[in-house]
């Protein structure tokens, strides 16, 4: 019998994370075109972090389920549904009506966790078109991580089709972040060379162990743009996910080479002071921003995080639904390395 209930957060209020409220609702009925998901665990992200505290520059909705990413099993479908049945193994898509090409300014404002109800429940329902089959490889825990981050990873190395990842290209991550650590995997497991920056021997240790061929200790190096540009024989990288913002875009120009992509993604380093464009020019780049990716790239990244074996990293610490507060202070204070995940059921 499906469940009439489902417990869940929800954003009330722009105070901190004291604005999460936990309550259960009644689940609405079903659509001819809707499924009914039973989550077993999601994962947070920086946006998810920003929400509760004002902070985000994207459309908002009051009263929200906050979390874009989720994975679990599909409970039930509407008459009318054709890619899902009971008992499949699914994954959110970030901005639900983002199924192919490029956001237009309806797909724009159907952000999980933003405008539409999120993740961070027992029980959801969505469109079956705004949701993925699992990689078969992957555990609930590790699917649970690839809605955001993941497709983020992968839209900033292959979406510019004309200047999409080759092998033997530079690619240089920011940090341990999510988007950074899948950018790393994704990278070396097609044959390209990486070049990662971090802020302790401790993590620059995990990051080799993940297959990076330079990490680069920011802390110690504050002109780690040029050096990464040396340890390419001074011809640049090809690709950066650029994940800091205007504290760090300054240097990545440095160490981008020639027709180069920078994809602007994030502003978890903060800073006020961003390049101008004459600095664009000076470096001969393209400089692109993006918000996650298409239904489209989410299925042809997980064809090949199956095909590669791709096991997404994720925190060694683990909360439960009712400790999402717990998760979000984990997070802020930067405690975690890779994707930190809150398991539901």
């Amino acid at each position: 019998m499906a469940p009439s209930t489902s417990k869940q957060w929800v954003v009330a209020g722009k105070d901190g994370f004291d604005s999460l409220k936990f309550e259960e609702k009644e689940i609405p009925k079903l659509g001819d075109k809707d499924v009914l998901v039973k989550f077993h665990a999601t994962s947070l992200n920086y946006r998810d972090l920003v929400i509760p505290k004002g902070k985000y520059p994207f459309p908002l909705n009051d009263n929200i389920v906050p979390g874009s990413d989720g994975a679990g099993t599909v409970e039930a479908v509407g008459i009318n549904v054709s890619r899902f049945q009971p008992g499949d193994r699914v994954v959110t898509l970030f901005n639900q009506g983002h199924q192919a090409g490029s956001l237009d300014m309806n797909s724009i404002s159907t952000g999980l966790g933003g405008t539409l109800h999120g993740t961070l429940r027992t029980y959801g329902t969505f469109d079956e078109t705004g949701l993925v089959k699992a990689p078969s490889n992957l555990n609930w825990l590790e699917a649970s991580t690839l809605s955001c981050a993941a497709l983020t990873a992968w839209n900033a190395l292959y979406g510019l089709e004309s200047r999409a990842l080759r092998q033997g290209d530079w690619v240089l991550t920011q940090g341990t972040g999510g988007v950074s650590v899948f950018a790393l995997q994704f990278a070396k497991s097609a044959g390209a060379r990486v070049i990662a920056t971090t802020s302790s021997d401790d993590k620059a240790n995990k990051l080799k162990e993940l297959g990076a061929d330079h990490v680069i200790n920011y802390n110690e190096d504050a002109n780690w743009g040029e050096t990464a540009k040396k340890l390419t024989g001074g011809i640049g990288v090809q690709h950066i996910p650029e994940v800091g913002g205007p504290a760090t875009l300054k240097q990545s120009l440095k160490a981008i080479a020639i027709d180069g992509v920078i994809s602007v993604i994030g502003f978890v380093g903060g800073g006020k002071d961003s390049p101008s464009f004459l600095e664009v020019l000076n470096s001969l780049c393209t400089v692109r921003g993006l918000l996650v990716g298409s239904r489209l790239q989410f299925e042809d990244m997980n064809r090949a995080i199956e095909a590669n074996n791709i096991k997404p990293v994720v925190d060694e610490k683990v909360f439960k639904l009712e400790e999402a507060k717990e998760a979000y202070q984990y997070m802020w204070d930067r405690k975690h390395f890779g994707k930190l995940v809150i398991q539901i059921e």
